[in-house]
């Protein structure tokens, strides 16, 4: 799991490495809500991530107000529905799904913010593809 994830959180993209908890295993769909315990549902994620995420699997897109799905990183793939800014300390959502998934897990916290500031002064941040 960690390998197909390259260490990353499959939301934020923070780095193991540098977490300061355990990453856990998000269940994408939950399995109270008929999901399964397979690779194809399971997801690495941070503490912060997986605490927001919770048992959602739709958000509210903020520039539409429509309730859409979250970001599947089984099904979707990040660059499609992300991008860094410039600096790259914040992630911008691209489409509904992304900006959906930035508003409903908080992936632009200031706990996020103030380690890719960090990272990044020491060459650490984006992590690599």
């Amino acid at each position: 799991m960690a390998r197909r994830a390259r260490r990353c959180c499959e939301y934020c993209q923070s780095q193991a490495d540098f977490a300061t908890a355990p990453f856990s295993i998000d269940h994408i769909v939950p399995i109270a809500a008929g999901g399964a315990s397979d690779s194809t549902n399971l997801a690495l994620s941070c503490q912060g991530c997986n605490k927001f995420k919770y048992t959602s699997t739709t958000g509210l897109d903020p520039a539409t107000g429509a309730v859409v799905p979250l970001f599947n990183p089984r099904r979707h793939f990040w660059a499609d529905h992300f991008a860094w800014n410039g600096d790259y300390t914040l992630i911008v959502g691209l489409t509904p799904i992304g900006r959906a998934s930035v508003a409903k897990m908080h992936l632009n916290r200031d706990s996020l913010l103030n380690l890719r500031r960090v990272l990044r002064s020491a060459g650490q941040h984006p992590p690599r593809s």
